[in-house]
């Protein structure tokens, strides 16, 4: 928690992201997107989430960033309160075969991998 990933963090990072469970890399996912540590997920930071996965992967898509972000809070964030916590996030994911997709490809680094 000191504002720098040192290597054995980033190791440890890499391991979970290439090896770890499903549930683990959910876990670790929504710590990574839970941008102010606050224990929920905001609409602007899945929002910002969003908008830097498909910067990254590039690509066309069907909908905008903002119409996704909307429909994975109707999906998933079940009580309502515009928050996804984790427990929403884990089994939203686990339910909603387009929001896994994407968290699935948001840290996809086989091509990284292969290149090494």
């Amino acid at each position: 928690q000191d504002g720098y990933i040192d290597f054995m963090e980033y190791v440890a990072a890499l391991s979970l992201v290439l090896r770890g469970k499903m549930e683990q890399k959910l876990r670790w996912y929504f710590k990574l997107y839970d941008v102010d540590g606050n224990g929920c997920i905001d609409r602007h930071e899945l929002l910002n989430i969003i908008k830097a996965i498909r910067a990254i992967n590039g690509g066309d898509h069907e909908t905008s960033a903002e119409e996704f972000t909307k429909r994975v809070f109707n999906r998933i964030d079940v009580n309502g309160d515009g928050e996804l916590s984790l427990d929403e996030f884990v089994e939203g994911a686990r339910k909603d075969e387009e929001f896994m997709e994407v968290m699935m490809k948001s840290l996809d680094l086989s091509h990284i991998v292969a290149m090494i």
